[in-house]
Parts: C-alpha cells; sequence; structure tokens
C-alpha cells in the first residue's frame, strides 16, 4: 500500500472515540477527544515520513490514546523512599517537611486571614503572618519572606541596584541548577555586573579599587555546588563588611543553603551560618527548603530600609509567597525558635549520632531475604551545601549477580525505591531512610532483589 492509501485510512476521530478503550474512562469528553486528536496526528507524521508500513486500527489508535490519558493523569508526585545518603536531594524534593509543618498547611487550606486584618476590618499584609517569627528566629532587624532564593536574589538586585553596578568576585559567578547563572539573573534585573579578580583569586584591595559612585552593592556568594582549592585566595565576610561600612556601600550575601548554626559537631565544619552572614552583611538571602528543612522559599533578612525597599517593588508581588507555604514555614521556625531541631527531619538526619543510624542498618539487614551486609558509607548534605564535605553514615549493600545491579536499581527506582550502585551491589544508605519507611523498604528490595535473583 502506498504513502497515500496509508493516509486515507487513518481511523476518524468519532470512529476512535466509540471504541471500547475510550468507552468507560471516567474523563471529560472534550479531554479524552484532544489526545485522540493528537495521537491521529502523530500517526499521521509518522505515515508521511515513512516511519511505519501499515496503518493501526480505531482500536489500536483508542488504546494508544487510552495509554497516553492514564500516563497523564498518573503524572503527579509519588512517594519515594531516598537511600541514597543525600540529605537535601534536589531531585527528590529537597527537604522533607516536620510532621508540623504538615498539619500547618492542612489548617491553612480553607479560608483564612491572609490579607485581612481582624481586628481592623481591613487589607493586610500577608507578610504579616510570616515576618514578625522570620525576625525573632533570627534576631534579625528584618525581614521579607518571597517564593524561592533565586526570586530572593533578583528580587535585591533589582529594586537596590538596577541601572547601577554590583561588585562580585569573578570565582563567584556561580551557575546552579536549571542553568541559573549570576551573570544572567544580574542583567535581568538591570543591574550592571562589576567582576573583579580571578578565579581562584580575589583580594580584598580587588574590592576597594572597584568602588566607584556607581556602585550600588557588594555581593558575595556562596559557592554552593563547587570549591576553589589550591593556589587560592578570598576575601572574609568580616573583611568584606568593614570595607562596606566604611565607604557606606550595602553589602549583599547570597549564602544559597541557609545554614542555621555551626554544623562543626556533626563533622561538617567551616560552613557559612546564618548569624555570622547576618553580623557581617546589610542583605543576607537563603532558601529555605534546604539545610532549614522548610518548604520552597527565600529568605531575605537585613536593614529594614532595604528589606522594605524590596517589599515595595512590583517585583515583590510576582515572586510572593503562598499562603500553603507561610503556614508550613511558620512551623518550622517555630521549632527552629524553641530548640527542637530533631523535629525537623533534614536538621535530625544530619545530627543523627552514627549508632543510632547503624542500628537501623542491622534492623533494615535482619529484614532482608537476600544476601546482604552492614557497612560504613558517606552521606552528604546536598541541595548546594557542603559541597566537598562527606560525613559518616551507615548502610547496608546487597550483593548482584554480574551485570545485575543496573536492571535491579531500574526496577527498584520505578517501585519508588533510589539507592546507590557500587561494585556490583546495591547500597542503601540508612541516614536517609526514617523508621518508618525501613520495613518498607525491606519489603521492597525482597520483592525486587529476590525475585531478579
Amino acid at each position: 500500500m502506498n504513502k497515500q492509501d496509508l493516509l486515507r485510512n487513518i481511523p476518524k476521530v468519532d470512529t476512535v472515540m466509540k471504541a471500547a478503550a475510550l468507552k468507560d474512562l471516567p474523563y471529560r469528553a472534550d479531554m479524552i477527544k484532544r489526545v485522540v486528536v493528537e495521537e491521529l496526528a502523530h500517526i499521521r507524521a509518522t505515515l508521511r515520513d515513512g516511519g511505519a508500513a501499515e496503518c493501526p486500527t480505531a482500536a489500536a489508535v483508542a488504546q494508544a490514546a487510552a495509554r497516553r490519558i492514564g500516563a497523564t493523569m498518573d503524572a503527579g508526585l509519588k512517594v519515594v523512599i531516598n537511600a541514597t545518603g543525600v540529605i537535601v536531594h534536589t531531585n527528590l524534593g529537597r527537604a522533607p517537611l516536620a510532621r508540623q509543618a504538615l498539619k500547618a498547611i492542612e489548617a491553612a487550606a480553607g479560608y483564612s486571614n491572609l490579607e485581612f486584618d481582624l481586628e481592623r476590618g481591613e487589607r493586610g499584609s500577608r507578610q504579616d503572618h510570616i515576618r514578625p517569627l522570620t525576625r525573632a528566629c533570627f534576631d534579625a532587624p528584618d525581614a521579607l519572606v518571597v517564593n524561592n532564593n533565586a526570586a530572593a536574589v533578583l528580587l535585591a538586585l533589582t529594586a537596590l541596584a538596577r541601572g547601577r553596578e554590583v561588585i562580585v568576585s569573578r570565582g563567584e559567578l556561580v551557575e546552579i541548577g536549571g542553568s541559573f547563572r549570576i551573570p544572567d539573573v544580574m542583567a535581568l534585573s538591570g543591574a550592571r555586573l562589576r567582576e573583579i579578580g580571578t578565579t581562584n583569586k580575589t583580594r580584598l584591595s580587588d574590592y576597594a579599587a572597584a568602588i566607584t559612585d556607581e556602585s550600588a552593592l557588594i555581593m558575595k556568594v556562596h559557592r554552593s555546588n563547587f570549591a576553589v582549592v589550591g593556589f587560592s585566595e578570598e576575601a572574609s565576610i568580616k573583611e568584606l563588611s568593614e570595607l562596606a561600612r566604611s565607604r557606606r556601600i550595602p553589602f549583599f550575601i547570597d549564602m544559597g543553603s541557609g545554614v542555621p548554626f555551626d554544623l562543626g559537631a556533626f563533622g561538617i565544619p567551616n560552613e557559612w551560618t546564618i548569624p555570622e552572614c547576618l553580623e557581617g552583611a546589610d542583605i543576607v538571602s537563603f532558601s529555605a527548603d534546604k539545610v532549614l528543612g522548610g518548604p520552597q522559599a527565600g529568605i531575605i533578612l537585613g536593614r529594614s530600609e532595604l528589606i522594605q525597599a524590596m517589599a515595595r517593588h512590583p517585583l515583590h508581588r510576582a515572586v510572593r509567597i503562598d499562603k500553603l507555604t507561610i503556614a508550613s514555614l511558620n512551623a518550622t521556625l517555630s521549632l527552629l525558635s524553641t530548640g527542637d531541631f530533631q523535629e525537623i527531619p533534614v536538621l535530625r538526619m544530619i545530627s543523627q549520632d552514627i549508632a543510632t543510624v547503624r542500628a537501623r542498618a542491622r534492623r533494615f539487614r535482619r529484614l532482608l531475604e537476600v544476601k546482604a551486609e552492614v557497612i560504613a558509607t558517606q552521606a552528604v548534605i546536598g541541595g548546594g551545601s557542603a559541597p566537598t564535605k562527606t560525613f559518616g553514615s551507615c548502610g547496608v549493600a546487597v550483593a548482584c549477580d554480574r551485570g545485575q545491579a543496573p536492571r535491579l536499581h531500574e526496577r527498584l527506582r520505578r517501585e519508588g525505591v533510589v539507592c546507590r550502585i557500587e561494585e556490583e551491589r546495591l547500597i542503601f544508605d540508612l541516614r536517609t531512610v526514617s523508621d518508618q519507611e525501613v520495613r518498607p523498604l525491606a519489603e521492597k528490595v525482597n520483592e525486587v532483589v529476590g525475585h531478579g535473583t
């Protein structure tokens, strides 16, 4: 059959819609019809390009459309067990929320006083529900919360430096996930980038020499996903703070991950902390959903006149925080304020002693019906935090037949389990597995690996 005959034999939309595979689907007819039209268009293009030798029947087209509809309706979030040892896993939703944060989200689902002052009966500000606690939690002069740290950086640069220069070390012109580059954000904000120093060395004198009447900000950016080592030098936060104040130029720190306190006692020393940055800078911004352990949000702390300039800027409305995030972040900051950081999953995983993790690994091993052993591992914070630092953890290694590890890894992934592969073994790091997840994890491993060996 030639190409034109094949094209003429393509089933009509109405015929496909009457096929058994689509008859009892619980979706609106217009949604189903749209998928059928798209499927027929794909078939038509394939036949024209010579990619098929025969035209599918109406029943086959209906079955293909039903599969596409099913995949579309099933494309939402799925629960995953993170056994990678990466605590803030960017691809797995970053910070798991505290149970108190989840309860707060549920409570905020209905009507609320989000932008209504109940006492005065007038319009209010949503920042009124998050700003006081944020200021108190971090002992900051003022605070503003937006929808993520990228938005916080863009808002700060736009409101405080549009049309003027921002001084940044060449070694801090970072790119993070999703091709978010500091120079591109700078250009979008309307500020002019004044890059100084070299990739490996930027001295205090480089900053001082770059200051002119056009300078709006001195900016320091945390290198969240790489490190410069060896023959290198950089100006400290304290040095830049003193320089900025002596020259009356605001100092802005984009600290990225937002480490709330010193993690040295847990094997992660020398990371910037929020108190340290806030002491030295006029403006500090960071993510709420990384080390802080909250929902996705960008927190900006600092001098009140600078914060208020950002709050009044029109861009603020485009990046404002939503009510569910306000509720869950409030709950997270409340825990942090009262010292109950063990209730925050990320901080609990970071601080948990190795004996507790080892006991969890041994319990997991006892539940397995396949060949496995408890081993020492190294965990990382992840999410652009402490990129060169690992700390002790414990896991279970499951031996696989030669060449089988990738296939079993894929099968586990499809069942909602993410682990690592090392030398023909599946590695399950128990630092990132909760006590409640141990038995479900073992059941999935027994089912997948037990049947696969």
